[in-house]
Parts: C-alpha cells; structure tokens; sequence
C-alpha cells in the first residue's frame, strides 16, 4: 500500500491545486489542471449556547454540513470559535456554552461586523430557562431578534424555538409559545425572519443529561435547519447546476489507500463525434477529505477540476486521465463525477 510521497512521485498524473478562497479560480503553471472550489460560498453563522456548539461531535452542524454538500450548496460555516472533530470539514461557530440571550445581544454587533453572515441560525434561551427571568426571556430574544437585523438587514435570520429541556418543560413551552407571535410579526412587517419550529424534532430521549441532544437528537436539529434554510432561496445558494454543453463523460475510481488518506484517478472520455477543445469535471469529496496539494484554504464538498493545457482536446472516443491525493479520516471514496 503506497505511502502519500510514494503515490504522488509514482503517478503520472496532473498535480491539482486548489484556489485561494478570494478568487474563484486560479491557473496553475503549464501542465497542470487546476482546481476550483465553488466562488463565493455563502456565509452562515450559527449562533447560540452549547447546544450551538455542540460538544465534542459538532452538534447539528456536523450533519448539516453533511447535508448542504449532498446538496450541492456551497456554504461556509462562520464565527469565532471552531469546534467539532478534526474530520470536519467547516468547525466555525458562535454557539457559547453557559451563554443567556443577554449575553449573546452584547456581542452579536461585532461578530455580525466581523464575519457579515448572508444568512443566521439563531437557538438561544436555554440558559434563561433556569435562570432569574425566565419570563423576560421573550423581550430580550425579541430585541436581538431586532440588533441582528439592524446589522445585516439583508440577512436571512432563522430563529428557532428551543428544544426541551428535561425538568424545565413547562417554561420552554411558554416561552416557544411567546415568541412565536413575535418572530412572525417582524416577518409580516417585512424582515428576513424566519421560524423554526425546532422543539417537536428533539424528543426528551434524545436528551441524555436533560438538555443537550446525542448524535442523534443533533442528527434531527440539522434535518429541521436544512429543511427551513431550503424553503428561503438563496439562504444556503441554489444547487450547482451541471455546466451547459456535456458531451463528455468522467468515471473516477480510488486506486489507492493509506491510513488517512487515498489516491484517486479520473478518466475523462469524449464519446461524440465531434472534438473537445477543453472539459471541466465535478465530483464531491466524502465528509472530512481534502484535496492534498493546495494553498490559501481547503478543498472540500464540491470539487471542479478544469483540464491541464496538455489534455483539453479530445478527439472523437478519445480519452485522457487526471489524478490526485485526498487525506482525511472516514472511508475513502469519490462522489459521481459529471463532466461537460
């Protein structure tokens, strides 16, 4: 089994390589493709406490980014913190353990100033629960609701209700019910704001110590938040369309593995009658997997590869091959590659 070194030297394959994250594309040296991350990738925060965060397993976001790939949107998870398992493609965040409503208002200005989300995934009011006023909980979600908008009032705000908490029932329930009618009246008022109703997905099972959900409590958050973010166009971006003009076809297939990470091959076929002048192929990595060989950022989720100056024209039945390196934990495959 090759190593990593052994596999790139022994290849006779193009060296892909990634763009930096300011331009869409960037040309690599003569006799070699190139490869392009989805260009301007939309900006989403999720905002809250633990349940945000997420623990040591990423919370919803691990299975919402999960979902968004397998979508084909081209989204960038944004915030100050980072936290997940290394195997996680985008680990940013602004879900603060411990944190109320309040303390969320008095830094959301800021990270909005910093990271200007396109769209916000707002649960926050768990801390306030069991805090001093649980009943003023509504009136300070209602005036964050309110600062988020002035700040990034061309964001899309969802703002869920939150889901149970084990021995505070009773008060989750009022307050979800209090802010409902709030949330909606901005709405009907003309603000991006959206509702979630998120306490129905997280069933008190899926609760283990009361309040924080397992993976599979999360597994429900991210299928609710995907579900609302997909009925808001343009709130995660529209499904990458394949290019107009296919008359090629791309069949990949892994030719190597090692412990983190595996060799893939790409052949590329042109089955018309007429020539190609050039071709670009897209495939998806599997969760956690990176292109090796890169600059400025990581290659993730939707991958386009453009050809090399050498192998962009394909006579009629003619085919030619790419190749590159992926490292990452999971198990290593590539996803149904189109070509046009």
């Amino acid at each position: 089994m090759p190593s990593p070194l052994t596999a790139l030297c022994a290849a006779a394959l193009a060296v892909l390589l990634a763009a930096p994250p300011a331009a869409a594309e960037e040309s690599t040296s003569p006799g070699q493709s190139t490869v392009d991350v989805a260009a301007d990738p939309v900006r989403v925060m999720p905002l809250g406490d633990s349940i945000t965060q997420g623990g040591s397993i990423g919370g919803y976001r691990l299975d919402l980014g999960a979902k968004l790939r397998a979508d084909e949107r081209s989204v960038d998870f944004v915030g100050s913190l980072a936290d997940g398992p290394s195997s996680m493609p985008d680990r940013n965040h602004e879900g603060h353990p411990g944190w109320t409503i309040a303390q969320v208002d008095a830094n959301v200005v800021n990270w909005l100033r910093t990271y200007t989300p396109r769209t916000v995934l707002l649960h926050i009011g768990t801390n306030d629960m069991y805090g001093s006023d649980p009943g003023g909980a509504p009136r300070r979600l209602s005036a964050l609701v309110d600062k988020i908008i002035a700040q990034a009032p061309n964001a899309e705000v969802f703002v869920s209700t939150i889901i149970p908490i084990r021995f505070a029932d009773a008060t989750v329930r009022g307050y979800n019910a209090a802010i409902v009618p709030l949330l909606r009246a901005k709405a009907a008022a003309g603000k991006r704001v959206h509702v979630v109703d998120m306490y129905p997905s997280v069933p008190i099972s899926d609760l283990p110590d009361g309040i924080h959900p397992n993976a599979a409590g999360y597994a429900k958050m991210a299928a609710t938040w995907f579900t609302a973010l997909r009925s808001v166009p343009g709130s995660v971006g529209d499904p990458q369309q394949p290019q107009p003009g296919g008359s090629c076809t791309a069949t990949a297939q892994v030719t190597g593995t090692w412990n983190g990470g595996f060799q893939a091959e790409v052949t590329v076929a042109n089955p018309t009658a007429t020539a190609l002048t050039g071709w670009t192929v897209r495939f998806t990595l599997p969760g956690g997997h990176t292109i090796s060989q890169l600059w400025g950022g990581t290659a993730s989720g939707v991958v386009n590869v453009t050809n090399a100056p050498y192998n962009g024209a394909l006579a009629p039945g003619a085919t030619t091959t790419f190749g590159f390196l992926a490292s990452g934990s999971g198990a290593p495959s590539v996803g149904t590659a189109t070509c046009a």
